[in-house]
């Protein structure tokens, strides 16, 4: 099964990555990118697996890179809250 099957496994992936990211000293700001890099490749590359990817990949490709800035910080914050 693909961490893309199921929008909880693609969560905990996303927070199990920033806990890495964080232990070996990435900054906000080097996070924040990474996320918004991570955001551009899916969004351009991946099929969404399920109705949760689709909605963020709609966003995504609708927003302003402003705002997909927004998204990325957003899904951080989303699963940093676990």
């Amino acid at each position: 099964m693909s961490i893309l099957d199921n929008f909880d496994s693609w969560k905990g992936f996303l927070a199990d990555r920033l806990e890495q990211a964080q232990a070996n000293g990435a900054d906000q700001k080097t996070i924040s990118g990474l996320a918004a890099e991570v955001g551009d490749y899916l969004a351009q590359s991946v099929n969404a697996q399920n109705p949760e990817e689709e909605v963020l990949k709609e966003l995504w490709n609708a927003a302003s890179e402003e705002e997909q800035q927004a998204l990325a910080n957003t899904m951080i914050k989303l699963v940093q809250k676990k």
